[in-house]
């Protein structure tokens, strides 16, 4: 009788991480900070139809890096349990906590017990009715959450565009201030991002009951021309 190939847990857990750091590096990285008005999520993405940024209900949005087939299907999972939750309670129930913890739990999952893990990285962005109120969960491929007082950054070389977002952020700045601050962070010194390669979705506070909006690319250029 054959024994069966032993492989130390610690072996395949370390495996799973570095397969799915690898292949998260490879894609486009996303920002996402708070600003005067709310909050913004700045993601390099030269396709205008599929996209890294998006709403999931009243005041939460989505930010996603990594495999678009994988993170997309998690885009879709959160929207359809933040309206079952909508409906059966009501919208004010619906808040990114509760989400992230739900995409935390399957990712956390995903990772333990399937063979290959999912490369994503995912945000869950949620608006307060006040400044202090305002929420971003990053949850990473393990189910990993971690709470972002002031901004995040997912995918890509996430550290060094770290370090080069945390030397410009203020949280009280305008939009048309905060956002060449990102593209810079997300560019480095040696490219030039236009705004055709950028995706662009804020919170916005001074909006009414829906206050999730994209930044169209003409706006995009206006701004970083200034």
């Amino acid at each position: 009788m054959t024994m069966p190939y032993y492989v130390a847990p610690e072996q395949v857990m370390k495996d799973r991480a570095e397969y799915a750091q690898k292949g998260i590096a490879r894609g486009r990285s996303l920002i996402a900070t708070l600003y005067k008005d709310g909050i913004l999520l700045v993601a390099e993405n030269p396709s205008r139809t599929l996209h890294k940024i998006s709403e999931i209900y009243d005041r939460v949005a989505f930010g996603g890096v990594g495999k678009y087939n994988e993170f997309d299907q998690l885009r879709v999972a959160g929207i359809r349990h933040a309206d079952t939750k909508g409906y059966a309670y009501s919208r004010e129930d619906v808040d990114a906590r509760s989400l992230a913890n739900v995409y935390a739990q399957y990712l956390g999952q995903v990772f333990t017990h399937e063979m290959k893990p999912l490369e994503v990285e995912i945000l869950v962005a949620e608006l307060g009715y006040t400044r202090g109120e305002d929420r971003m969960y990053h949850i990473s491929y393990d189910g990993t959450v971690v709470d972002r007082e002031s901004f995040a950054v997912l995918g890509g070389d996430a550290e060094t565009i770290t370090e080069r977002f945390v030397e410009k952020v203020a949280t009280e700045a305008e939009l048309a201030q905060i956002l060449p601050a990102c593209v810079e962070a997300l560019q480095g010194p040696e490219r030039l991002l236009t705004a055709n390669e950028l995706e662009v979705g804020v919170l916005d506070r001074n909006l009414t009951r829906r206050f999730f909006k994209r930044i169209e690319e003409p706006v995009i250029a206006q701004i970083l021309q200034k």
